[in-house]
This record gives C-alpha cells, structure tokens and sequence, in this order.
C-alpha cells in the first residue's frame, strides 16, 4: 500500500456567482522513502493540490467535487479538524515557500518551533530548548543557541528557510511537502538543504512531495516526475525518462525554458555612473542590561566597484553574505563609510532633500514582489506613486499616458491599471516591480533577486525584458543574485562575496570559465550541477 495515494483530486473556488476549477481530475501516489517532484508552472495548480492533502484550502470558498486521499490508507478528505490537526505537522508537514510570511513576526524562533513539540509530543521546559538547538543545528544554522532568541526579521532568508524546514521536520514526519523549499536561498545552501531531506529521508523512510519549477534540482533529487498544467497531470513518469524522452509539448516546453544568451555588448568608455570606494557596513552587536557594544557584524567590509552606463554587474555570494546590504548602502539607504560618487559627483555624504532630488535616477527592484507592492493601491496607482512624489508630469492626464508608456514597455496591458496586485500572477507582479522603477527613468538601478521566485519560463522572459530595457535607456544594474545561470545571462562583470568582502572580482566571461578561488568554484559547482558542498561553513550568519 502506497503512503500516500491521490484519486480523482479536482478543486473548484467560488468567487462571487462564478466557480473556478483548478485542480481537475489528478492521481498520483509516493511510496515510503520516495520523491514525487510535481512541476509546472505558476497557477498551474501544484501548490492547490498539495494544500488539499492537508485539507488547508479556505473551506467553505474551496472543495472537492471528487477525489480521495489517503495518507497511510487513512481518507483524509471530510474529516474533523480534531482529526487533522493530529495529523498536520506530526504525520505529514509541509515547508512552504515564503518563510516571511508563514513565520509569526510577534514569535522568537525557540517559541514557534517549541510551539510544535508541545503540540504534538508533550514537551516542556528544557526538553523544549534541548529539542529545538538540535534541529537548528541539523538544518545548520550557525551559532544556534544565540538564535534562539531572534524573531524572524532578524534572520536571512536562508535561514529562515532553515527554520521553517526545522519545524517541518521537528517531530519525523512520514510524508513531508515541500512546496519550492530552496526558492529562496542560495546555491551552495540549496544543494545542502536537498542534502539534508535526502538524508533524513533515508534516515526515516519519509516520503517528500517536492514542488519547484527548478528542473535541475528535480533531475537530481526526484525518483518520479508529474507535470501539472492548467489544473491537469499531462505526464508522469521516473525521472529520467521525462528529462531525455518528455512526450507531452508541455514538458518539453519547461525542459526547453531556461534564461539563455549573453549580456549586450558594453561599452568600456561608457561614463562610470556609480563607483563605490572601500564600502562598509557595520552593524553593532549589544547585549546586556544597558545594551552595551561588544562587537560588530561585519556586513559590508572594504568592497569597491563602478558600474558603467549600459553594463551590469552581477553580485553573488551565500545568504548572509552581505550582497542586499551593499544594495542598499550604494543607494543611501542604510549608512555606510566609504566613498559613493554617482555620475561624478561625491554623494556619501548628501542627505534630505538634495538626496531626495537623486532618488529619481537610482531605483531598485526588489525579490519578492507581492511583499513591496501596497495591497491597497491599485497597479496605476503604484506606477504613478514615484510620478507624484517627484513632481513629474504637469497634470493627472499626462502621468496617466507615462504610467500607460511604462506598463506597455515591460509588457503589461495598461487596461488592467486599476486592478490590485494580488490579481496578477508572480511573473507579472515583477513587471509591474519593473515598470514603477523604469517609469522615472532612472539611470541606476539595483535589481535584488528579481527572478528567484519565479518559474523558469517566467525567469527567461523577465532576463530578457531587463537586456531590453538596458539597450533601449543605456541603464546601469547591479545585479544581485544568488543565481548564477541568470548572473551570466546578464553581467559583464561579477563580484562574489563572501561574508562581507570580495573573494573574487573580474569579467563575467574570465569567472565563469576559470574562477581562481575555491569558495567560487564551490558556488559554480553547487549552481550547475546541484551536488552537496560546503565551501567552509555555508549557512551565513549575517541577518
């Protein structure tokens, strides 16, 4: 008897007067000890139908019109909430994608994670904290007792990646959901984190129902593959017998779908647009009653670069590493010492309003697209915020037409400006990300993992908008990434850092094809082959 066995699973939503099918008609099983990867793109109901295994779809809005699963021969469909709640996060958990907003921000991490031994094992007190350092230090999180007491905006998102896996795997589950449980974290922490479920799945004969649209690490991690598109399983099968002979067109579109090309030609004489001498950041470190210094995290520590009009330059490094930081301190905002010229001029020192003035020509696009659009503002709305702040345009009708200009350029219906951003998918979130920026027309632009969340058909068309848009307007883009196939799909050079300094700096095409130190080389094996490594203690405790 299979551990879990899926029948016949279809979900429909009611949405006003309208009911939207989005799973139809999916099987599927996994044995003990098993990986199933379900891929597919973004809304092709992967994410739903693992929800539903839980039953943690918003009932009564969502249900089944058919289907059955069974976890262990167990019907799951229908039962009490008593019921399930002895089997979620004890029988099977899940890991899901976004950590920062499935840990509570009010909660250390000791309490959430102890919050789950005491559900479901009884445990108190010290047995508690026992229990809880051992599982950060398992999902290898450095310095585990001294993060204990941290709330998740203390953390990087590796680690709180880290400890939403601890939780998942806090009490030996039989079947564990993964729903894209390395989206967020870097190369090396991605093959170690697979490293880890590997082994505790081997350990424990847990069964893992893997959700990613990274078809690398499926090739590398999953027994059997199911493709989902449009609600549908259109193709299943063991693993390699999909990646070398895929029959559905579907299939071999993923396969084929991968951020491809060089960066455009650049120009060496180009004007230097931003240049950063001896950049640092440090962050105090205070304990105590009154709070006193004891020492500082060295974010930042000593980087220096320049960017040219129409180049970009990529930085890479682990979680932690100190890459958003170094984002944000070129832009003015977070304090650093060093010297930042933009276009000339001497701006480490500039503040208010002649800061201000700059703002318009140094803009950022940040990784997670759903977090730094306002719910509460409509896409035009959003688009046009910069517009009004920076007084551009005479009047409502013409910042309406450059909002209108701007949407169009990244790819966008200006017909859907008044809709909100939960109605957009993950893809076109990250152009409406895209196009609030590009509509100032800036000169300088830092672009924080703006593919890491999305499917790789999506990634390949967003790669190209951003060539695109750097040809037409001659833009400058620092390019932080973690990874490394869509760093050298867009950068002329490359900076890897590695805890706060550069380890390794030069042109794109010379660290690609021979990078001269081994923490670099770990970072391109961990990226292309996706195998187990540890360049010297990943995991990265910079918060």
């Amino acid at each position: 008897m299979s551990l879990l066995a899926v029948d016949d699973l279809s979900v429909s939503f009611r949405a006003g007067e309208l009911e939207i099918e989005a799973v139809r008609k999916v099987s599927f099983t996994i044995e003990r000890g098993e990986t199933l990867a379900l891929v597919g793109e973004s809304g092709s109901g992967k994410s739903v139908t693992a929800l539903s295994i839980l039953q943690l779809l918003p009932y009564p809005k969502a249900w089944h019109p058919s289907g059955s699963v069974r976890l262990d021969g167990e019907e799951l469909l229908g039962k009490s909430d008593a019921v399930l709640r002895q089997v979620r996060g004890n029988r099977a958990s899940m890991i899901f994608q976004e950590p920062m907003t499935s840990l509570n921000p009010l909660h250390t991490v000791e309490q959430q994670i102890g919050e789950v031994l005491e559900l479901h094992r009884g445990l108190m007190g010290d047995a508690i904290r026992a229990r809880v350092l051992e599982l950060l230090e398992l999902v290898r999180i450095d310095e585990a007792e001294t993060r204990l007491r941290s709330y998740p905006h203390q953390l990087s998102g590796g680690q709180r990646q880290r400890v939403m896996i601890a939780m998942a795997l806090a009490n030996e589950p039989d079947l564990l959901i993964a729903d894209e449980p390395t989206t967020a974290l870097d190369v090396t922490v991605q093959a170690q984190i697979l490293a880890l479920i590997a082994e505790l799945q081997e350990r424990l004969g847990m069964a893992v129902l893997l959700i990613t649209h990274d078809l690398t690490i499926v090739r590398k991690v999953a027994h059997r593959v199911a493709v989902m598109t449009e609600g549908e399983i259109v193709e299943s099968g063991p693993t390699e017998a999909i990646f070398t002979g895929a029959q559905h067109s579907y299939t071999r579109h993923l396969l084929a779908a991968e951020p491809k090309g060089a960066p455009p030609v650049a120009d060496g004489s180009a004007p230097v647009i931003l240049a950063g001498q001896d950049i640092k950041v440090h962050f105090p470190i205070q304990r105590g009653l009154l709070r006193r210094t004891v020492g500082h995290v060295k974010a930042v520590d000593g980087v220096t670069l320049e960017v040219r009009a129409g180049q970009t330059v990529g930085v890479v490094g682990e979680s932690g590493s100190g890459k958003t930081t170094l984002g944000l301190a070129l832009l003015r905002l977070l304090p650093c010492t060093g010297s930042i010229d933009f276009s000339g001029q001497a701006i480490a020192d500039w503040s208010g309003a002649k800061l201000r003035s700059l703002r318009r020509e140094m803009q950022i696009v940040f990784q997670d697209p759903y977090g730094s659009l306002s719910p509460r503002m409509s896409v035009g709305q959003i688009i046009e915020e910069g517009l009004v702040l920076h007084r551009i345009g005479a009047h409502a009708t013409e910042r309406s037409e450059l909002v209108a200009a701007a949407m169009l350029e990244v790819g966008l219906d200006p017909s859907m400006r008044d809709r909100y951003p939960h109605e957009f998918s993950g893809g076109q979130r990250q152009r409406i990300s895209i196009a609030r920026a590009m509509v100032l027309k800036p000169r300088f632009v830092v672009l924080d993992e703006p593919t890491s969340a999305l499917d790789m058909s999506v990634q390949a068309q967003i790669v190209d908008l951003l060539r695109d848009l750097q040809v037409r307007h001659g833009l400058a883009y620092l390019f932080i990434s973690h990874d490394l196939r869509v760093v050298r799909a867009l950068s002329h050079e490359v900076i890897v850092l590695r805890r706060g300094r550069v380890v390794e700096q030069g042109t794109a095409a010379q660290l690609f094809a021979a990078p001269a130190t081994a923490y670099t080389r770990a970072l391109m094996a961990a990226a292309f082959d996706i195998e187990a490594v540890d360049p010297g203690g990943a995991g990265g405790s910079v918060a």
